[in-house]
Parts: structure tokens; C-alpha cells; sequence
């Protein structure tokens, strides 16, 4: 079994699919919510579907012993970064080699990087006159958004969408296609020296 945390920041939709989905996998469990953010919602939409939560401010998450302290208490194997707005530290990325994997709401390369994240990363689309924008999941690094890409999925776009429209659009794919994808990588990553 693979002990799955998710790693939040707000509302938590993504959040809920993902635990919605491995409910009743024989290989993958949701062990823990973190969020940096002590009101984020996700962290009561994962009480309320029984799921282990946990706050930790930036002054904690960045913290090699407390954060570490927690992914052993918790005996993560693996995590998902679904809406995080904080920035990984080397630390955890060196733990988790390609096992830390993120939701970008655009197609990576573009509109990534500091700043860009959730209804900005809309309004840009929306500013540049895009033709589709799309959900992509890849792999964390040091760089914002920078890490290699596992899967990108697109939707075209109307010229008169407007950011809400594009928001809603793009968010309609991370529903349908997000959770799947983190199953397929899961199965894809070799656990055999770690997990139990």
C-alpha cells in the first residue's frame, strides 16, 4: 500500500476528488492533508471525509526536521501538490525523487513560475488571447513550475470566454483527469526499497 499525502493551500476541490477517488483502492491510501494555511477549506472537506490533517506555516514547512518529522509520522510514500502555493524545499525534494508530483492550471511552459497561480494564471490566458489552455501534472524541482511534465490535457477556448470561463473550463479537466493521472504514476514508480 502506498501512503498518499496531499499538499494544500485552499479550497481543496482537487483535494476531495483525489481522496474520493483512492477510497476504496487496495493500492494507494490518502494518509494526510497539509495545508500551510490553517483556513483552507480543504483541510475541513478532508475531516470530513476522515482524513488525518495537519497546518504547518512556511517557518515549519521549511524546517527539515518538522516537516520530515511529520512525512515519517505519517509514513508518506508519496505526494501530490494540489493547489500548494508554497515552494518545495531541496530537502524534500532529495527525500522524494520524482515521487513529489504538482497541478499546474495551465500548459506548462507557459504561464508558470512566481506569480502564477490560480485566477492569474486565467487572466493571463485570457490577456494573451489564447486559443486553449489546459491542465498540466508534472514532476516537482527546485524551479517553480519547472520540473518535467507527465501529462498535459488541453480545451479550446472561445474568444469571448472570459477568465471565469477559461477557470472553469480548465478546472473541468483537473475533475476528470487528475486523479487518474496520479493513480498511473503511482503505478508507475518503483516503491520496492521503501514501502512495507
Amino acid at each position: 500500500m502506498v501512503n498518499l499525502a496531499i499538499f494544500v493551500s485552499g479550497n481543496g476541490t482537487n483535494c476531495e476528488n483525489l481522496i474520493k477517488y483512492f477510497k476504496d483502492s487496495k493500492d494507494v491510501q490518502v494518509v494526510l492533508v497539509l495545508s500551510n494555511k490553517s483556513d483552507a477549506y480543504a483541510l475541513t472537506r478532508a475531516k470530513n471525509l476522515s482524513i488525518p490533517t495537519e497546518v504547518m506555516p512556511k517557518s515549519s514547512f521549511s524546517d527539515e526536521q518538522t516537516l520530515m518529522g511529520k512525512m515519517s509520522e505519517y509514513k508518506v510514500d508519496f505526494i501530490v501538490l494540489a493547489g500548494f502555493l508554497l515552494l518545495i524545499p531541496k530537502f524534500l525534494i532529495e527525500a522524494y525523487p520524482r515521487k513529489i508530483i504538482n497541478l499546474h492550471p495551465a500548459l506548462l511552459p507557459k504561464f508558470g513560475g512566481k506569480g502564477m497561480y490560480g485566477h492569474f494564471v486565467h487572466e493571463a490566458v485570457y490577456e494573451a488571447g489564447e486559443k486553449e489552455t489546459g491542465m498540466t501534472v508534472h514532476y516537482v524541482s527546485e524551479e517553480r513550475d519547472g520540473g518535467e511534465i507527465i501529462d498535459q490535457y488541453k480545451v479550446p477556448l472561445d474568444p469571448s470566454d472570459t477568465p471565469i470561463e477559461i477557470a472553469k473550463k480548465e478546472h473541468e479537466l483537473e475533475m476528470k483527469y487528475f486523479p487518474k493521472v496520479v493513480d498511473n504514476v503511482i503505478k508507475s514508480t518503483d516503491f520496492a526499497a521503501e514501502t512495507n
